[in-house]
């Protein structure tokens, strides 16, 4: 059969003439993999090896749990002394007294409570003076076992001042401050086993007997209270050998003139050596504590940050041994047409979801564990939302970072070469 030209290229340009089928001389494109299907054909390796996959997840949500639940169990912690200094107020400062340019220790003048109490936004003043006593359970215990208990002369306004409380019995009035009458710290009255107050209670104190009238409760703006024996001043002076000199002065001010107060405290409290002078706010100390939370975080932070690199090791473990166990499923997707791209976002896509797993996974460790030590500690339980997402976070990288080489490794197989050694 003869054709003219125009109907060699009518056949050519697909006329009616033309054979079915593609044109000669073209490719079809690869069919683009959807999330979804990405999600699901890495789903389908994972669940081909479920105790593999488990031990490596568990790898990964032990970094993440031991990372979440220190940042949770420190938040949670600092909040409860956030919310004890904001029920107590931030406006106490506390003065004592520091060193001579000597080195030797120094005191305030009897007169500081007097001066501090003549400024202007300053809204009450109290102290406590150190008595050279001791104060035993009863007189027959050894000097030597004193308990850490120190003696301190108070004044009747202490309490109310410093923002503590009464654990039991009374504290000292103008009945009983002049008599030898003692008011116990919450761990002094448990060192030296005083359950509680009462006319039958006594203790041992510089030499004679003290009726312990009453018992205080902790004391978190003046922690040297709570391992404190106090006595009134003027029993302190006459009994004791007490010099009259206070050695820790409280003071409270309007809260917006906190700063302000400080600043003046030292040379209002001794003019003739203000240097001498140390100035104190209960909030510095939170602060301090924070700063060494801060410290042991970032340890404990490093140690879960290598139980989270130890668990990446697992799951790239995992993902190459993955890929050497299923060569032949690699060679008969890529004889079917699957593009090396595929293959390897395919083993990327195992790894991310198994990262992901034991990330979620950790997350909830984490959460759990605060939870319940918080819960045994009488604390509110606060993990913040940015180490919850952190922790995802870092579980997703440390898979794409693992789970990398493997998938390359996968893509670069060709057909013949993987159906051979399968």
């Amino acid at each position: 059969m003869l054709t003219t030209p125009e109907d060699r290229r009518g056949t050519r340009r697909g006329a009616p003439g033309a054979a079915p089928g593609r044109r000669r001389g073209t490719r079809l494109s690869p069919v683009r993999l959807s999330p979804r299907d990405v999600i699901r054909v890495g789903g389908a390796g994972l669940r081909s090896r479920p105790l593999r996959v488990f031990l490596s997840a568990l790898g990964i949500a032990i970094g993440i749990a031991a990372m979440l639940g220190v940042v949770g169990i420190s938040a949670s912690s600092q909040e409860v002394l956030n919310r004890t200094l904001s029920a107590l107020g931030t406006n106490l400062l506390k003065v004592s007294p520091g060193q001579t340019m000597f080195g030797e220790g120094s005191h305030l003048p009897a007169e500081a409570e007097g001066m501090i109490g003549q400024i202007n936004p300053v809204t009450s003043v109290s102290a406590t003076g150190a008595v050279d006593a001791k104060v035993y359970r009863n007189d027959h215990i050894p000097e030597g076992q004193t308990g850490s208990i120190s003696v301190l002369a108070a004044r009747l306004d202490l309490i109310k001042d410093v923002g503590v409380s009464l654990a039991g019995g009374a504290w000292l009035n103008e009945a009983t401050h002049r008599y030898p009458a003692v008011v116990l710290g919450s761990k002094a009255a448990d060192r030296l086993g005083v359950v509680e107050a009462g006319a039958e209670q006594r203790v041992w104190l510089g030499g004679q007997w003290f009726t312990v009238v009453g018992v205080l409760a902790p004391a978190p703006l003046a922690p040297e209270l709570d391992t404190a024996a106090l006595v009134g001043w003027p029993v302190a002076e006459e009994r004791l050998g007490f010099d009259g000199y206070p050695t820790t002065v409280y003071t409270r001010a309007k809260e917006e003139h906190v700063v302000a107060v400080r600043d003046t405290l030292a040379a209002t409290a001794n003019p003739e050596n203000p240097n001498e002078v140390e100035v104190s706010r209960p909030s510095e100390v939170l602060a301090a504590k924070q700063a060494t939370d801060a410290t042991l975080n970032a340890l404990l932070l490093g140690l879960g940050g290598v139980a989270l690199l130890v668990g990446g090791v697992g799951v790239a473990n995992t993902m190459v041994i993955s890929v050497l166990e299923r060569r032949a499923e690699i060679g008969l997707r890529r004889s079917l047409g699957a593009t090396r791209g595929q293959i390897r976002l395919q083993f990327l896509a195992e790894s991310l979801l198994l990262s992901a797993i034991g990330g979620v996974g950790g997350v909830m460790l984490g959460i759990g564990v605060t939870a319940a030590y918080a819960t045994s500690q009488g604390w509110p339980a606060i993990v913040p939302i940015w180490a919850m997402a952190g922790g995802v976070v870092a579980t997703l990288v440390i898979g794409g970072i693992a789970g990398f080489y493997p998938a390359v490794r996968a893509a670069r197989m060709s057909p013949t070469e993987a159906l051979a050694t399968s």
